[in-house]
């Protein structure tokens, strides 16, 4: 991992916006421009320029307009981002005076936060563990 790189985004790690029925975009995003969806999106394989044997991943959702994860933002859509050190990242954001959502969360695809720009949209923040979707789902990416 480079100094450069250490505490802060590496990448866009999700792509996450609300619609009238996420049943229907996803069926339609697939039918029709041939993403390999399931319940929760699309989960987009791609390769780390660094490692290029190592496997990374973006995942892309559509949420059903009620939803009331993206709270306490009132947009449409929710950018997440990968990150490294998320520890060190969330205690810096703090010293930099950054609206911190919620606690660090972690499950076995890696650990979450959410914070606030200055504008108000929730950004989602994500230290991701991507050898767990290498080995649960295979095929079952788009490409």
């Amino acid at each position: 991992m480079s100094e450069q790189k250490k505490g802060r985004v590496t990448g866009i790690g999700g792509i996450f916006f609300k619609s009238k029925s996420a049943k229907e975009q996803r069926d339609w995003y697939s039918q029709h421009l041939g993403l390999v969806t399931n319940d929760y999106g699309s989960l987009f394989e791609f390769r780390d320029s660094a490692n290029p044997e190592k496997k990374s991943y973006l995942q892309w959702s559509p949420f059903d307009e009620d939803t009331k994860y993206f709270e306490p933002s009132k947009r449409e859509f929710m950018i997440n981002y990968r990150v490294e050190n998320m520890v060190e990242l969330v205690e810096q954001l703090k010293s930099e005076g950054v609206t911190i959502c919620d606690a660090i969360e972690e499950f076995d695809y890696g650990k979450f936060v959410h914070i606030l720009d200055p504008e108000g949209n929730k950004i989602e923040l994500w230290e991701p563990v991507d050898e767990t979707f290498t080995e649960s789902e295979g095929d079952k990416t788009t490409k």
